[in-house]
Parts: C-alpha cells; structure tokens; sequence
C-alpha cells in the first residue's frame, strides 16, 4: 500500500476533472452533501467550504438519515454530493445513491479508483486511491477543497477573503 503523501498527489490529479464538474454546478443555488461513519464529517466540512468561498446554501448531512428530511428537496436542480468509498457501509451509500437518482438528482460521487458499480449509477465520479478506512477523510476532502474552491472562483468570488467570516476567534 503505497505511502499517504502518494496518495495525496494521486488524489490532487483529479483536479481537471473536478474544475470541469465545477464548471458544471457553478450555477446551482443549493447542494446537499452526504456521508457515513468516518465521511459523514468530511460531507458537512465539504457544505461548509462551499458556503463559505462560493455563496451558495450547502448542507452536509449523514447519510443515514437522508429519508428524514432533505430527500424531499432533491430533485434534478439539486446536485448530491455523496462521499461513497468501498469502505464501512458501501451497500447503504449505494441504496442512498439509488434514492436519489429516482427523484432525479444529479450524482457527484467520490469513489475509491476501480469503483464500477456507482460509476454507473452517478452522474459524476470523482476517484481517490485505496486506503484504510479510517484514512478515508485524507483523501475524501481534497477534491471536496477542490469543488468548493472552482466553483467560487468561476463565481467571480475572493477566495482569500471570503465575506462576513470572522477574521478571528474570540471566546466570551
């Protein structure tokens, strides 16, 4: 198993293709991301990110509870962002991808490199290397950095001073 760092380089060379998928969604108004066990924070830091440098509502949610309220706002305007690794409920991200694309949602899927099986289902794959499980984050948030930072450049936004962001914090 090759060494984090490389892995990290493997993962930054997908960055053509997630400025082209950027290039895409750069005029959506809304985006959901999801994600399970150790990729569930990965999806509400991918939200975060992409509300902060781009304007634009993201919500990060666990996977899991999809079916208990943000189902019902996906429909093909709605770009999922779904953190989908062989790794630690596979199955299930794949039943929630399903779920999805029955409603018409568009699929931007980060997936471990071989995956064939989302590759068919999503309107976009984004791959990562193989690695354990609990490294999975590493490489997951890379190209969810990516999108986020794409998207608001392509938005004409200041991504070195994203507004009304505290330039400190402060502890009362």
């Amino acid at each position: 198993m090759d060494a984090i760092p490389a892995k990290v380089e493997k993962t930054l060379e997908s960055d053509n293709h997630v400025k082209t998928i950027s290039n895409i969604y750069k005029d959506a108004t809304n985006f959901l991301y999801l994600g399970r066990g150790y990729n569930f924070p990965v999806a509400l830091e991918g939200a975060l990110k992409l509300k902060e440098i781009s304007y634009i509502h993201a919500e990060g949610y666990p996977a899991a509870e999809m079916k208990h309220g943000p189902i019902a706002l996906i429909d093909e305007q709605m770009p999922v962002v779904v953190i989908a690794t062989r790794k630690g409920h596979y199955e299930k991200v794949v039943s929630n991808i399903q779920e999805i694309k029955s409603r018409k949602g568009k699929i931007i899927a980060v997936v471990m490199q071989g995956d064939k099986s989302i590759k068919k289902i999503a309107d976009y794959v984004i791959e990562i290397p193989e690695t354990l499980e609990l490294l999975t984050p590493l490489l997951t948030t890379i190209p969810l950095q990516l999108l986020s930072y794409y998207i608001a450049v392509m938005r004409d936004c200041n991504v070195d001073q994203p507004r009304n962001l505290a330039k400190s914090v402060t502890v009362e």
